[in-house]
């Protein structure tokens, strides 16, 4: 443990090595320098507040210490705590990546010695596969007849129309009906319409399709026929839009007025609808599309081996352990969001919590270590991802959420999202980077 004056002498500092990654230091200011830097503040109080009886400024700073010297002791710690933070990054302890709290070893108080320290983290020493020369091999997606025909029908379903047919309904049909329940509504003429029209209608379309207008509509009505009356039980989830129906069991009796079936359109009148001369040009503008998707396709496969490539051939490092801990806690709540959609998945989820956690901590492992081969060769090679390309990134992001761009900004930069994405997309960066000077050099 190695003991030193800082360079404004303000402090004696001592550090200690915590782990590979991990350094403390130690930050004792004698009562002498607290009194010169405590006078600093009180001099900044006496000329911004306003004492009865005196001018701005001259005030005693007895009297001022006195009034607030609850406000002065905490400038003061922030004062201290700065010039500990300038000094730890101005040191000998380059590329810091993980602030803890500081500690307080006694009590501030302006006419004693005090002591704090700091725990950090620092970025580990890597060394560097030569990544330039990575062979990365993803065949070439053709164009197949069997995709464009595809697509082809995809668009004809989506193109087409509905109609009135004289058959039971099948899954995915249109049922024009109306119904009743017995769901009593508190306050009808003050009531939702969209709740009243979701208990009774004389004239309401019913989608046998997901999501189910209205629940376990599917399963009672497909089959069903036109001029046919039909009964069945609704389950109502406890999170349904509608609040009076959250949890609900309600009995429908449902007369069936038409039975109408999506007309799909064939390639010629696809063709048409599309407003093309001919179905070649259709196909041609198809083709085009799939061949960009396929290249997209093909980009993302290269990456992804790039990625598997660079964390294979990358000597093992160590890792920060508290920046291992934050990543391995986000990985276990994307887990859980990506598994937990009701009561149920959340109970199953929790016994089976010791895997999700050794699943999160391979992620977080995997996705640290990644992001320090990144930032290195990003360095390296003078990558770098700016606030404005963060921004443009949100705006999209607001834009798919139909959210106000200047709201998400603000959030996203107050939990630490904003950082989150400007990390990706510094990996996707370099990743891409490596990619384009490989093909460049072919």
């Amino acid at each position: 443990m190695a003991t030193q004056k800082s360079k404004k002498e303000i402090f004696e500092i001592k550090q200690e090595e915590l782990s590979a990654c991990g350094k403390k230091m130690n930050f004792l200011i004698k009562q002498e320098n607290l009194s010169k830097e405590s006078r600093m503040i009180l001099s900044r109080f006496a000329n911004q507040v306003n004492i009865p009886g005196f001018r701005r400024g001259k005030a005693p700073d007895a009297l001022i210490r006195r009034k607030y010297e609850k406000e002065i002791l905490e400038e003061l710690r922030n004062h201290l705590f700065s010039l500990a933070i300038r000094e730890i990054e101005t040191g000998d302890n380059p590329d810091i990546v993980h602030f803890s709290n500081p500690e307080e070893k006694n009590e501030l108080k302006l006419d004693e010695d005090f002591e704090f320290s700091f725990s950090f983290e620092c970025a580990p020493k890597i060394e560097l596969p030569d990544y330039k020369n990575i062979k990365i091999d993803v065949p070439e997606i053709a164009v197949s007849d069997e995709a464009i025909q595809e697509q082809i029908a995809h668009l004809g379903n989506m193109y087409g129309s509905y109609e009135d047919v004289d058959v039971a309904a099948e899954s995915g049909d249109m049922l024009k009906a109306s119904y009743t329940t017995d769901f009593i509504v508190d306050d009808e003429e003050n009531a939702a319409p969209s709740l009243l029209r979701q208990v009774k209608s004389d004239d309401n379309w019913i989608w046998l399709s997901e999501p189910e207008t209205i629940p376990g509509a599917i399963a009672a009505l497909t089959g069903a026929k036109k001029g046919q009356d039909y009964e069945f039980t609704a389950e109502y989830p406890e999170d349904y839009r509608e609040e009076a129906l959250q949890g609900k069991k309600v009995a429908y009796k449902v007369h069936v007025k038409a039975v109408q079936r999506r007309k799909v359109l064939n390639e010629d009148e696809l063709s048409k609808k599309m407003n093309f001369d001919s179905s070649e040009k259709l196909r041609d503008l198809i083709k085009t599309n799939i061949a960009r998707d396929n290249e997209a396709t093909q980009h993302d496969q290269y990456l992804e081996k790039l990625q598997e490539e660079l964390l294979k051939q990358t000597a093992e490092f160590p890792l920060p352990e508290q920046l291992l801990a934050g990543e391995t806690s986000n990985k276990l709540q994307e887990i859980a969001h990506k598994l937990i959609k009701n009561d149920e998945d959340a109970n199953s989820f929790k016994e089976k919590m010791e895997e999700h956690k050794a699943e999160a901590t391979t992620q977080a492992k995997e996705f640290t270590r990644l992001l320090f081969i990144c930032r290195k060769i990003a360095a390296q090679e003078k990558v770098s991802v700016s606030d404005g390309e963060v921004n443009t990134q949100i705006k999209l992001i607001a834009q798919h959420q139909g959210a106000n761009e200047n709201e998400i900004l603000s959030q996203f930069k107050r939990n630490g999202v904003f950082e989150d994405i400007r990390i990706k997309m510094l990996i996707n960066k370099v990743l891409s980077h490596i990619k384009e000077n490989a093909e460049t050099a072919k």
